[in-house]
């Protein structure tokens, strides 16, 4: 099992978002989350992606296993330069007035040298291209 979350409650301040979440992930698994709005979804990807409040809620209990490992104490950078998750969100609110060259150059942002950064960008562009013509 690659990821494995265990009856995760997490919240905003006073509010609980999540009553016990559990399910779990194979690797090369699609899984799918869906509900109401208010039902948690987004809720429990911010908690799996790690980002700090207030933009994330903050995780009360249970766990989050990646590869048989908590990660509930893990930094979210540490979670994209070891290649474990990313949140990749949808809207307007990260990055939207950047271009698309701008924003595959954030995503490369981990690897240190400008040289390797290029090269991902370089080699990924044209399957990210493919792959958002082929989805309209």
């Amino acid at each position: 099992m690659l990821l494995d979350v265990q009856n995760l409650k997490a919240g905003y301040g006073n509010i609980e978002a999540l009553h016990g979440v559990s399910f779990n992930v194979d690797k090369g698994e699609i899984v799918t989350l869906i509900g109401a709005n208010g039902a948690g979804k987004t809720s429990t990807l911010l908690s799996l992606s790690r980002l700090p409040p207030p933009e994330s809620p903050v995780v009360t209990c249970g766990d989050i296993l990646f590869d048989g490992a908590s990660i509930l104490k893990t930094e979210p950078h540490t979670l994209i330069q070891k290649k474990m998750m990313v949140l990749v969100p949808e809207g307007r609110h990260i990055f939207g007035n950047l271009t698309v060259e701008e924003n595959l150059q954030m995503a490369t942002y981990p690897h240190r040298k400008e040289a390797d950064r290029r090269e991902i960008i370089a080699a990924r562009a044209p399957e990210a291209a493919r792959r958002a013509f082929k989805r309209r």
